[in-house]
C-alpha cells in the first residue's frame, strides 16, 4: 500500500508541474495551449536519447529537454501566436499529434511502439527499490515546490500583472507601449520549456517510454487541474492537480463493484466519471476550487507602467 501511495503522490506531482506550466500559458496569459503532451513527450525522449544513446549524466538530460523545450516553444509560438485563440489550440494540438507520429515511426531514434529504455535514474544508484522510489519522489515533489515558487513569484510581479492584462484586453497594455507579442512568446516559451523538464523527469522516473505515454487523455487531465483549481491561481492548481489525480486513481479500485465490465469498458467509465466531474465543475463553480483573485481591469492597468519593453 506505501508503494502504491508513493506512486500516486509521484504522478500527482508530475502532473502538477504541467498544470502550473499551463496555467502560466493559460491562466496568467490566456493562450490556449492543447499540445501539452507534444512538449512534455519532447522532453522525454530529448533526455532519453541524451543519458542513453550519448550516456549524459540526468543533469545534462534534463538541460537537454528544457532547452529543445524552449526551442520547440518558441517555434510554435512565433508561427501561431498572432493567431487567434481558435487557431492556436487547432495549431498546438496539431503539434502535439505530429510529434507523436515522429516518435511511432521513427525506430532509429524513438524505437518506435516498443519503447525506449532508460537506465539512468535521477537519484544515487544502488539503493533499494523502495528507498530509490522515495528518492524519487522527492525529487519530484522537490521540482514541483521550486516550479510553484517561481510561478507564484511572476504572478505577483509587474511582469505578472502585464500578462494578465495581455490575457484580459491586449489593447489595454498595448496603448501603454508593452510589446504584447513578446510577452506572449515569453510565457508560451517558459511554459514549454517547464514541460519538457517534466517530461524528462517522467522518462527517468518509469524509465521506459513509449508512443502511447503522449496522448491527449494526458493533456486532459492537465487541463483538468487547471480548471478544477482556479485558472490565474498557482495555489489552487496544487489543489486541482491533486484532485484530478486522486480521483482518476481512486476509480482504479470501481472494478470488483462492475464485474459486468471487462478491462478496456472500465478504462472508459474512468474517463466518464472525470468528464462528468467536470461537467458538474463548470456549471456549479466556473472559476474553480480555489479562483484567482478579482482585480478591476482599471485598477491593474493603472499598475502597468509605460514603456517600450
Amino acid at each position: 500500500m506505501d508503494s502504491y501511495l508513493v506512486a500516486i503522490l509521484t504522478v500527482a506531482g508530475i502532473y502538477l508541474i504541467l498544470a502550473l506550466a499551463l496555467n502560466l500559458q493559460f491562466g496568467l496569459t490566456g493562450l490556449i495551449n492543447f499540445g501539452v503532451v507534444g512538449f512534455y513527450g519532447l522532453g522525454a525522449y530529448a533526455s532519453g536519447i541524451a543519458t542513453e544513446t550519448f550516456h549524459a549524466p540526468f543533469l545534462a538530460g534534463l538541460l537537454a529537454a528544457l532547452i529543445i523545450g524552449a526551442i520547440a516553444g518558441a517555434l510554435v509560438a512565433l508561427l501561431s501566436l498572432r493567431l487567434s485563440g481558435d487557431f492556436l489550440a487547432i495549431v498546438t494540438l496539431g503539434f502535439a499529434e505530429t510529434i507523436r507520429l515522429v516518435f511511432n515511426n521513427e525506430d532509429w531514434l524513438t524505437h518506435g511502439p516498443s519503447g525506449f529504455i532508460i537506465m539512468t535514474r535521477p537519484v544515487i544508484a544502488g539503493l533499494s527499490r523502495t528507498a530509490t522510489s522515495w528518492m524519487v519522489l522527492g525529487v519530484i515533489l522537490l521540482a514541483a515546490l521550486l516550479v510553484l515558487l517561481l510561478m507564484m513569484r511572476l504572478a505577483g510581479t509587474p511582469y505578472g500583472r502585464v500578462l494578465r492584462a495581455v490575457r484580459e484586453d491586449d489593447l489595454v497594455p498595448a496603448t501603454l507601449g508593452k510589446n504584447i507579442f513578446m510577452y506572449r512568446l515569453q510565457a508560451f516559451v517558459l511554459g514549454s520549456a517547464i514541460m519538457a523538464g517534466t517530461g524528462s523527469l517522467y522518462a527517468h522516473y518509469v524509465q521506459t517510454i513509449t508512443p502511447d505515454n503522449f496522448t491527449t487523455p494526458v493533456a486532459i487531465l492537465v487541463w483538468m487541474s487547471v480548471i478544477v483549481g482556479g485558472a490565474g491561481n498557482m495555489k489552487g492548481t496544487v489543489l486541482g492537480a491533486l484532485a484530478v489525480v486522486f480521483i482518476y486513481e481512486g476509480t482504479r479500485f470501481i472494478g470488483p463493484w462492475l464485474t459486468m465490465l471487462d478491462a478496456e469498458q472500465i478504462s472508459a467509465l474512468r474517463f466518464i466519471i472525470i468528464g462528468v466531474a467536470l461537467i458538474l465543475m463548470i456549471r456549479f463553480r466556473p472559476e474553480g476550487l480555489l479562483p484567482e483573485a478579482y482585480q478591476r481591469p482599471a485598477e491593474a492597468a493603472s499598475r502597468i507602467t509605460p514603456s517600450k519593453g
